[in-house]
């Protein structure tokens, strides 16, 4: 483990100036960082070139990155002044820091997005097997946004971006765009109709393609400009595209438009997150701004088992309220705490009431259903239950209950209506009414990681990018929530975890002798 050189320096002893409550300090000396070297061992040569810095310093320079909100360059800076970043690091204070360009070479090269999820669980994992956490019954879920590195551009302006590509790329492989070419991009912004705007600039741009295309040969001696006419064709496409709704900016392909609520959006990624209510991030998942919430539930479902948690309560919001997640939450013994969605569950529980076992529905006065068909079309499925007909003819509700030619009601419901009347029939008891408001507490962690961790916009372009944003962010939220946890116990908890832990991290004898003593 690093922290065992520290033990070699004679400058190690400034050290001790360093607060014990400190986040940093805390951190290191309770979690252990060393499995990240076995993480990423085969990611590396061990026989051909430079030695490589160790993978643990290369994360724990990472973490302080998104702890403190710092650029590459900044965190190199810092941490080579800071005592506590140093120690945090593992290095003596004498020791040199790798250049900022390898922060970035290890994240393009040796940085994938499982191996940031597997940090994440091993962390948690540790955390729950030392019983630093107490809470870790009940998992929430929930998806905050993050604006796009760029802003939101037309499609009219997308494709004008487009065509200047072509052209440059083309100058530069061919020495001059052909005369046949037309470089001459229309000015959309003339156009009032903004309909005939988009046709314009999307007849301009195929053109300018066809002709590129028929007088240059693009396989092998214009690379560059074959990629970009491939690029614009991919985009054209897209059904999505000419209504606002797929690219809007060729910096940032993978952003996209979504929506915050019924009349605000927002255009760049949301990052999907569950979390158990001592505040610790056991999985995240990273997806643009399109997302459905929920598509990838059952991997974040997975991702907080690995954590060693045994989910016993699982809570979200109304877009968690599918057939699907309900299943996956009771197929692992936990109980949803997940409000009714209208769009899921469309029945008027004033007018009818529903048996389970006898599977009959009731109205108000009185009369119930006598047969039930299944009715299946090409694009859904539902149930069609029939009333008994002379009780419904003589009914006094009957004008404004039953319409056409049909003389007893017919109630048509979705497929799952039959099995969501008992979740809502469960969620107006107090005791989901109690237990649900523990779902609050994601909100305070969305508004720290914006605020804070600068996750309120993106750091870079991509979707890969904002995975490694949104994964260190939740890492490193979930060391400053350990750090707190361990600095709100009592002194003798405190000691007796620090022994622990100065153990199973295999410091040195001299050292766990100094934790005795302190």
């Amino acid at each position: 483990m690093l922290n065992q050189h520290k033990q070699l320096s004679l400058y190690s002893e400034l050290y001790n100036k360093i607060p014990e409550n400190h986040t940093l300090k805390l951190v290191n000396d309770f979690v252990d960082f060393s499995f990240v070297n076995e993480l990423l061992e085969k990611s590396y040569c061990k026989y051909y070139g430079r030695p490589a810095k160790e993978p643990e310093l290369m994360i724990k320079l990472s973490v302080l990155q998104y702890l403190y909100d710092l650029s590459d360059a900044r965190v190199i800076e810092e941490a080579s002044l800071n005592l506590a970043y140093m120690y945090f690091l593992g290095i003596n204070p004498e020791d040199s820091l790798p250049h900022p360009s390898l922060l970035t070479k290890f994240r393009k090269h040796r940085l994938q997005d499982f191996t940031i999820d597997e940090v994440i669980t091993e962390v948690v994992k540790q955390c729950v097997e030392h019983g630093i956490v107490k809470e870790t019954n009940g998992v929430s879920i929930d998806t905050t946004h993050t604006e796009a590195n760029t802003f939101r551009a037309t499609p009219e302006r997308v494709m004008k971006r487009l065509a200047k590509q072509i052209f440059k790329h083309l100058r530069e492989e061919n020495g001059e765009v052909p005369e046949i070419v037309n470089e001459e991009i229309p000015n959309y912004k003339e156009i009032e109709d903004h309909r005939e705007a988009k046709e314009t600039m999307k007849s301009y741009l195929e053109e300018t393609m066809t002709k590129v295309e028929e007088t240059t040969e693009l396989e092998e001696s214009h690379p560059k400009t074959k990629e970009m006419i491939e690029l614009a064709r991919e985009i054209l496409n897209d059904a999505k595209f000419l209504e606002s709704k797929g690219v809007r900016s060729i910096v940032d392909l993978d952003a996209r438009v979504g929506h915050k609520t019924k009349t605000k959006n927002f255009y760049g990624y949301k990052t999907e997150y569950t979390m158990i209510h001592d505040l610790l991030i056991t999985a995240v998942n990273v997806s643009d701004g399109a997302y459905v919430d929920g598509e990838m539930f059952d991997y974040l479902l997975d991702q907080t088992k690995k954590s060693g948690i045994e989910i016993q309560a699982f809570y979200g919001d109304k877009a968690y309220f599918r057939k699907k997640i309900l299943d996956s939450i009771n197929g692992c013994g936990a109980t949803p705490y997940i409000p009714v969605s209208e769009m899921a569950y469309r029945i008027d529980e004033e007018r009818y009431t529903y048996n389970k076992d006898s599977d009959e529905w009731f109205c108000t006065q009185g009369n119930k259903t006598v047969r039930k068909y299944h009715k299946k079309t090409k694009n859904r499925e539902s149930y069609r239950y029939y009333f008994e007909r002379e009780q419904c003819r003589d009914c006094p509700l009957r004008e404004s209950c039953i319409t056409g030619k049909n003389v007893g009601k017919i109630l048509e419901v979705g497929i799952n209506t039959p099995e969501f009347y008992e979740y809502s029939q469960q969620q107006k008891t107090e005791e989901f009414k109690q237990n649900y408001k523990k779902r609050a507490c994601q909100e305070g962690k969305n508004g720290e990681m914006k605020q804070f961790h600068g996750l309120d916009r993106a750091r870079g372009y991509g979707l890969r990018s904002m995975a490694i944003q949104a994964k260190f962010t939740a890492l490193a939220v979930n060391l400053k929530r350990i750090a707190h946890i361990l600095s709100s116990k009592n002194t003798t908890d405190f000691q007796f975890l620090l022994l622990i832990f100065s153990k199973s991290n295999n410091f040195s004898s001299d050292s766990d002798e100094e934790l005795k003593v302190s």
